[in-house]
C-alpha cells in the first residue's frame, strides 16, 4: 500500500473548538500529517498557545477566535481562512459540549444552549464549508458526534439528541454533496481522557468508574485515539468512505452517568 495516500501535506484544514483537549490534540495531528490548520475557539489564548504550537513543529497555522454558534461569525471566518490560505480542504467539526442533567430537569433554555452548542455549529460550519470545497471542486468534512449519540444515554439526554442528529445530518450532507466530490463523516468518542470527563470522575466518581469497568480494552481513551481517526478520514486513505461514523469507544456503548 502507498503511505503516501495519510499525508496531508499542503491541505488546509481548520478545527472548531481547538484550544484545548481533543480539538488541539487533532489540530497538532493535523500538522504531523502536513497541512496548515486554522484553529477557530472562543477562547483566544488557548488557540494561539494551539497555534504557536503547530509553528514550532514548522508548520504553517492561524488563530481564529469565533464562536461558530452565530452565522455572521462563522462567514467572517471562512474569509478569514480564504485571505490566509486561498482555499479549505478538511473542516472538523470538534467544538461542543453539554452538562449532566435528566430529562425532567431540563429547561428550554438549557435545551436551547446544547443544540446550538453541538448541532447549529456543525450545521453552520459545514455549510459555510461546503459552499467553498463545491467551488474548488473537493473537500472533507468531519463532526465530532458521541457514542451518546448512538445509544441512551441518561443523564444527557439533549447532549445525545444532538449528537444524533450531527450523525444524521452528516449522512444528508454526504449524499447532497457526493457530487461536488465533498465527502462527510464522523466520528463518535465514548470516554476519553479530557477536561469534561475528568470533571465527571471528580463529580460522580462511582459512576464512572463503573463506566471503566465495562470497557473491554480496559481503559477510557486518550484524546490522540480521536485524532488518528480523524486522520484516516481526512486523508486519500479513506477516499471511498462518506456518510459513515466511526466508534471510538474501546467496544463500549454504556453512556448513562445516571447510575452505576
Amino acid at each position: 500500500m502507498d503511505l503516501s495516500r495519510f499525508s496531508l501535506e499542503d491541505r488546509v484544514a481548520l478545527v472548531t473548538g481547538g484550544g484545548r483537549g481533543i480539538g488541539s490534540t487533532i489540530a497538532l495531528a493535523l500538522a504531523d500529517a502536513g497541512a496548515r490548520v486554522v484553529v477557530v475557539a472562543r477562547t483566544l489564548s488557548e488557540i494561539e498557545d494551539t497555534a504557536d504550537s503547530i509553528q514550532k513543529k514548522g508548520s504553517e497555522a492561524l488563530a481564529v477566535r469565533a464562536d461558530v454558534r452565530e452565522a455572521s461569525q462563522v462567514e467572517a471566518l471562512m474569509k478569514e481562512t480564504l485571505d490566509k490560505f486561498h482555499r479549505l480542504d478538511i473542516l472538523v467539526n470538534n467544538a461542543g459540549g453539554g452538562f449532566i442533567r435528566p430529562v425532567l430537569d431540563f429547561t428550554e433554555k438549557a435545551f436551547d444552549a446544547v443544540m446550538k452548542e453541538n448541532l447549529k455549529s456543525v450545521f453552520l460550519c459545514s455549510q459555510a464549508a461546503a459552499r467553498i470545497m463545491i467551488k474548488q471542486g473537493k473537500g472533507n468534512i468531519i463532526s465530532n458526534s458521541s457514542m451518546a449519540g448512538l445509544k441512551p444515554a441518561p443523564g444527557l439526554p439533549v447532549y445525545a439528541a444532538a449528537k444524533a442528529g450531527i450523525i444524521s445530518l452528516t449522512r444528508t450532507m454526504a449524499v447532497e454533496w457526493a457530487p461536488h466530490n465533498i465527502r462527510v463523516n464522523c466520528v463518535a468518542p465514548g470516554f476519553i481522557e479530557s477536561h469534561g470527563v475528568k470533571q465527571m470522575k471528580e463529580g460522580i466518581p462511582e459512576i464512572m468508574k463503573a463506566r471503566l469497568r465495562e470497557v473491554p480494552l480496559g481503559r477510557f481513551g486518550e484524546p490522540e485515539d480521536v485524532a488518528g481517526a480523524v486522520i484516516f478520514l481526512a486523508s486519500d486513505a479513506s477516499c471511498y468512505i462518506t456518510g459513515e461514523t466511526i466508534r471510538i469507544s474501546g467496544g463500549t456503548f454504556n453512556m448513562s452517568l445516571l447510575k452505576p
